[in-house]
Parts: C-alpha cells; sequence; structure tokens
C-alpha cells in the first residue's frame, strides 16, 4: 500500500488543527478542521481532541501529529504552551490509543519546517535555512544543506532576563495590546539575536502571523534576507503527515 494520503494534526496553543494531506504534492486535500485548544491542555484532553478530529474525517489510516515540544521517540520532553504533565509521556501510545489509528508525534516547528522546506519557501534553496513559527510560541527549525537540525528550542532563549516567547510572540502582541511597529521591533530584536547565534542564510517565518507579513517584514533589519512561508499556516500540518508516512514506512520495511 502506497502511502499517499495522511491524516496531518497540529496542536497548537490556541488550536488544534486536521486536514487529510497529499503527502505527495504537500497539500491538503479536505477542508482544515479545527478545535479550540481545551484548557487545561492535558494530555487526556487534547487526546478526546485528537479523537474527535479524526471521527470528523471518518480517519482510519495513518496520522501525524506537530506538538509544541521536544519530541524523542514519540515521548515529550517539554511541554511549552500546554501543560506540564506531557513531559515524558509517550505521545505515539496516548494518541494511538485514543483515535485508533497508527499515530507518530513530531516536533511542531520541526514538521512546518519539512513541510516548507520540502514543498514551499525553502524548496531548492541551498546553505543553512531558519524557520520561525510565529504564534502563541515562537518555534525554531535549522536545516543545513537540507538536513535537519531537529528538537531546537530557540524560541526560549532570554531576552531582557526573560524567556523570548513571553516578549516577541503574536500571542505577546495582543496579550500587551501592542500596536504592529512596536510589535516588529520586538520581534525584530529577537531576530537579530537568533542571527548572531546561527548565522542563517535564509529565515523564513511561518505561523499565524505570517499572514500579515505586510504589518511587520518591511522593519525587520536581519543580514539575511527574511521571506514568508508559503505553505503559511498549513505547513505544520503537511509536515506531521509527512513525518508519519516516514515512520510507517521505515516499520513496513523492518518487518
Amino acid at each position: 500500500m502506497k502511502l499517499r494520503k495522511i491524516l496531518g494534526i497540529d496542536i497548537g496553543g490556541s488550536g488544534v488543527k486536521g486536514a487529510v494531506i497529499d503527502t505527495k504534492k504537500g497539500r491538503l486535500i479536505t477542508e482544515r478542521y479545527r478545535i479550540p485548544t481545551p484548557q487545561p491542555a492535558t494530555p487526556e484532553a487534547v487526546a478526546k481532541v485528537l479523537s474527535k478530529i479524526v471521527k470528523h474525517f471518518k480517519w482510519k489510516g495513518p496520522v501525524g501529529v506537530g506538538f509544541p515540544g521536544v519530541i524523542q521517540q514519540g515521548v515529550a520532553r517539554t511541554a511549552a504552551n500546554v501543560d506540564n504533565s506531557w513531559i515524558d509521556k509517550d505521545l505515539n501510545r496516548l494518541f494511538s490509543k485514543a483515535t485508533g489509528c497508527r499515530v507518530h508525534a513530531v516536533n511542531d516547528a520541526d514538521a512546518a519546517g519539512m513541510a516548507e522546506v520540502k514543498f514551499g519557501a525553502g524548496k531548492g534553496k541551498k546553505g543553512t535555512l531558519m524557520l520561525i513559527t510565529v504564534g502563541t510560541g515562537l518555534g525554531t527549525v535549522i536545516f543545513s544543506n537540507g538536513n535537519l537540525v531537529p528538537n531546537l528550542e530557540m524560541g526560549h532563549i532570554l531576552l531582557h532576563g526573560a524567556d523570548a516567547e513571553l516578549y516577541a510572540t503574536d500571542a505577546a502582541r495582543k496579550r500587551l495590546k501592542l500596536d504592529w511597529d512596536t510589535w516588529a521591533g520586538r520581534f525584530n530584536e529577537y531576530l537579530l539575536r537568533i542571527e548572531e547565534l546561527a548565522w542563517p542564510d535564509l529565515i523564513i517565518i511561518g505561523g499565524g502571523a505570517s499572514k500579515k507579513g505586510e504589518k511587520f517584514f518591511p522593519h525587520l533589519t536581519t543580514k539575511a534576507p527574511v521571506i514568508p512561508a508559503s505553505l503559511k499556516n498549513e505547513a505544520g500540518i503537511v509536515g506531521a503527515a509527512m513525518v508519519s508516512k516516514y515512520y510507517n514506512k521505515l516499520e513496513r520495511e523492518e518487518k
């Protein structure tokens, strides 16, 4: 069986979104379905949401899930913007049991990055590429000549003595009621610090804020060019499906 159609799900701080993906073309073949992230966002509560999404699509096949935290062999090691009870949970096992499907979890920013490099703004680009997803948090991904450095957590560097996510996210803009120009200055400060640490050749901006790029891109002063993610806020869903396809293929080959 060729794994071309896979259900991708992206767990965010404000919403859990899913769609069936054509993994060969890297695009949605159904409408995106969204359910607000439960509060508190405990493993059990979010697993129920995933089950609802699977039932919505009447899905029986493989599922890929992007999660906002470090994922090692399917196990969550951090849990930014959700709940600390996620830490050390086996997400592959939890979600597979809840949905009745074979589920593989991956860091959400890594998923978005893989989608953009294969199908989006990073396709065919050489050198060091950095994707930053801007929304409830700051997801960061680096590719060196097409090779992913997994679980990069540079959204949590310190700015003014605090976590950068408290200072430069789109959620911070909304929480503090900042106008776009003021927030752009904060985000630019974050990018300049990132550039000092990683020296990317290209910076791709994704996540929810990427839809409003015209409001802040003109204020950015990095040496590296900054461009919007072409898959926009759908990259995480597409990338999660890609990861599921990869692991399902690997498991079949090992049998």
